[in-house]
């Protein structure tokens, strides 16, 4: 029973942070008012499943039940958008775990992984079953399926490129014994990210948005999957509010344009923060094996005592020595 009562409120846990990550998503919506650029609830709903498990899967499909019988056209149509945004997790976790995945992301492969798998194949699933559905409903008209169905897909996939990591850096972090100069470098850091971000959206010069990638860069050598992570979220929820304000480099276009350069723009800083941030967790973790075998080899030479210079064998022959006649 005890085990049972927590396994219920894990379950009602995640389906609570769905439900408040989908409330957060829907202020940038774009189509229909539920379709929206980066859904984060996807995000959450991958990271629980690799933290806690497939157990907790009810708790997926109660939450998006409950954000989308508000919005649902009919109860059919609720009850489809909810089994696709279920089923796409479900299949990106059993995906991630096939393939050995790590929550540390600490190989490429694991990033590879996240981007292919979890994020853009995936995510398919919810995006094709979700527009059918609504064009099925009479909700959307049939013309409207692609754009919807594109801006779906991105917003689902971008929720788990930028959200998952971040919560599980967040599920692993603790306060690091660092020295001054290394918050120092952090706060500039996050405060460089900010600005530049916020200026690369503010302009209609869409080649300003390069401005952020050197930030990315920097978080990755410097910090890696702990920093490059929340920054990539930073400069991904900015494009995003810039993109649905129609501001900087999404002004004076249409829907599908914006989605076009918003969705280039995220998914090459997501791919920039992840694949670099794991290739120094890679470098780093070989330097430090290559160091510690280095280390016990050392060890072992140095207890590797040199015979006395005195020694001889065999004895001399005034010496006696073993097998020797008297």
């Amino acid at each position: 029973m005890r085990r049972h009562g927590s396994a219920a409120l894990w379950v009602l846990a995640v389906a609570a942070v769905y439900y408040g990550a989908a409330e957060l998503g829907l202020l940038q919506q774009l189509v229909r008012g539920q379709v929206t650029p980066l859904w984060p609830p996807t995000g959450v709903a991958v990271a629980g499943l690799l933290i806690l498990g497939l157990r907790i899967w009810p708790g997926i499909a109660l939450g998006a039940f409950l954000i989308n019988v508000s919005l649902g056209p009919t109860l059919p149509a609720v009850l489809g958008i909810t089994a696709g945004n279920t089923l796409a997790p479900v299949c990106a976790f059993l995906l991630l775990r096939r393939v050995g995945f790590h929550n540390e992301l600490d190989r490429l492969r694991d990033a590879l992984a996240l981007i292919f798998l979890g994020a853009l194949g995936t995510m398919l699933i919810s995006s094709t079953v979700g527009s059918g559905v609504l064009v099925l409903a009479g909700a959307l008209q049939p013309d409207d399926f692609w754009p919807t169905w594109s801006v779906w897909w991105t917003g689902d996939a971008m929720g788990v490129l930028v959200v998952t990591p971040f919560l599980l850096v967040i599920r692993a972090a603790h306060w690091p014994r660092a020295p001054l100069s290394r918050w120092a470098e952090a706060a500039a850091l996050l405060l460089g990210t900010l600005s530049g971000t916020y200026l690369a959206t503010g302009t209609n010069n869409a080649s300003l948005l390069f401005l952020v990638f050197p930030f990315l860069i920097w978080s990755a050598l410097r910090f890696q999957l702990a920093g490059a992570a929340p920054c990539a979220l930073v400069v991904s929820t900015l494009a995003i509010l810039a993109a649905a304000r129609q501001s900087g480099p999404f002004a004076h276009h249409d829907l599908f344009a914006n989605m076009v350069t918003l969705q280039a723009f995220n998914g090459v800083a997501a791919l920039t923060a992840l694949l670099l941030s794991a290739v120094i967790i890679e470098r780093n973790r070989t330097h430090d094996e290559i160091r510690r075998v280095f280390a016990q080899f050392s060890e072992m030479v140095a207890q590797m005592e040199p015979r006395p210079a005195s020694y001889q064998w065999p004895p001399p022959d005034d010496e006696e020595g073993p097998g020797r006649d008297r």
